[in-house]
């Protein structure tokens, strides 16, 4: 007995289930995304312009320290930082 054209068996197709699933994927990637700022983050970035006219001012005076070639910079206090970080 010789039996021809054996996929045709039951007209499955079994991609086609397939295909439908990653339609679904495509329609959920074209979700758009969206971002919440809560009250804490808000209330951090009117507090950080506040402080920002004392931190241009101390950033100008290094500046100013630097090229005029009277910047120190403490060794020890350097190792002190970064003691904790070597030692992991």
């Amino acid at each position: 007995m010789k039996i021809n054209e054996t996929n045709r068996i039951g007209g499955v197709n079994p991609y086609q289930k397939q295909a439908e699933y990653r339609g679904d994927e495509v329609k959920k990637a074209r979700q758009k995304d969206e971002v919440q700022i809560s009250a804490a983050a808000k209330e951090m970035l009117t507090t950080s312009k506040l402080g920002n006219a004392e931190r241009n001012e101390r950033i100008n005076e290094l500046k100013q320290s630097v090229t005029s070639g009277t910047y120190h910079v403490e060794a020890g206090k350097i190792a002190e930082k970064l003691l904790p970080y070597l030692k992991e």
